[in-house]
């Protein structure tokens, strides 16, 4: 395992900024995954470590040493893409030995990592077939074999579950957390999907236009994020303007008749306040004002399996988001509930930042 250094890297392609000062610390045996929408540079900035790309200006540094001049093949890293990349010819044992074969090892220390190796990703039983023989799941197991038995320093993960269903995808998101844990090998894992990202990774770096917005642990990320937009990519949530109630000093309202507290006490008479739907609060009966809470009309239930999605109407015309369990769940469209914003959910944006 090695740690990971990107100091500054800027690159433009064709006239356009691609990476845009993109600086990086990735520790020994963690694993970051680096999350954003399509064209925003993560991909791009994992093929700079790997060294198929090499940045204009900034440092790329593995295990202390620079190797911006580095091919890739002297950087030892393990690479696993999206569409697996498996020779269709060789057996899964010949394409889990290439990369060894490739760097000379002798028949019997070949035989003895690809047996290893196959045994950590649950496949030794299929080391006789070909690609064609078997199931997307497996070949991508039999792509992160390819990629571990070299020994790398570092695993990049380039969208390696994109081409999975969602139950395969369910599935090998748990055997690469175990993997990852068991090997300890400091892991770069680039994807779209912010669930991939915050149950993989042991930090989550979100990006946008080329720059790094946000770093953090998935959880703080996910609870309490420092910009509106990075809240919004992470999933889904309710965001309005806030106005200071003179009449209740330290209260906010959002609605006629809604309250609530917010800790800072030196924030400005107006605003922007976040707050996730599971998080929202209701109940059947009359609203009181005096608990923050404020009467709303259930506009739309939506089934989504284990969970249903509240969509809320309050009475000046705000429209908010609410997730219940769906198991149990009475409420129907034009239900009249109490609706209240608990204090400790509320999270407050020191800028109006969107994607």
């Amino acid at each position: 395992m090695a740690r990971v250094e990107l100091d500054g890297l800027q690159l433009s392609l064709g006239g356009t900024r691609i990476l845009d000062g993109v600086s990086l610390d990735v520790t020994e045996g963690e694993c970051l995954a680096l999350l954003g929408p399509s064209g925003c540079g993560k991909t791009t900035t994992l093929r700079a470590v790997a060294g198929f790309v090499r940045p204009d200006a900034g440092a790329v540094r593995i295990g202390g040493e620079t190797v911006n001049a580095t091919p890739p093949h002297r950087r030892n890293v393990g690479l696993v893409f999206q569409d697996y990349a498996l020779f269709p010819h060789m057996t899964v044992r010949e394409n889990v030995g290439y990369g060894l074969r490739m760097r000379g090892r002798r028949r019997a220390e070949i035989d003895a990592a690809v047996k290893e190796a196959l045994a950590m990703v649950r496949l030794d039983a299929l080391a006789h077939r070909y690609p064609a023989e078997m199931s997307g799941g497996q070949r991508q197991r039999v792509a992160l074999a390819r990629a571990i038995v070299i020994r790398p320093d570092v695993l990049l993960l380039d969208e390696p579950l994109g081409a999975l269903d969602r139950k395969l995808r369910d599935e090998m998101q748990i055997e690469l957390k175990r993997l990852q844990r068991d090997l300890g090998i400091t892991t770069i894992i680039v994807t779209h999907d912010q669930e991939e990202a915050l149950s993989l990774s042991t930090r989550v770096a979100v990006m946008f236009a080329g720059r790094i917005a946000a770093i953090a642990a998935p959880t703080a990320l996910y609870q309490r994020p420092g910009r509106e937009d990075v809240m919004a990519f992470l999933g889904r949530a309710n965001f309005f303007d806030a106005r200071r109630d003179p009449a209740r000093g330290g209260w906010f309202r959002v609605a006629p008749g809604a309250g609530f507290r917010l800790p800072d006490s030196d924030l400005p008479e107006t605003v922007r306040v976040g707050i996730r739907p599971e998080h929202v609060e209701l109940r059947a009966g009359a609203p009181d004002a005096e608990r923050g809470e404020c009467g709303a009309t259930v506009a739309d239930v939506i089934y989504r399996g284990s969970t249903a999605e509240i969509v809320l109407q309050t009475a000046d015309g705000a429209s908010l988001l609410a997730d219940r369990p769906s198991a149990g769940l009475e409420l129907a469209r034009g239900d009249r509930v109490a609706l209240r914003l608990p204090e400790s959910h509320l999270v407050t944006f020191d800028d109006r930042s969107t994607t």
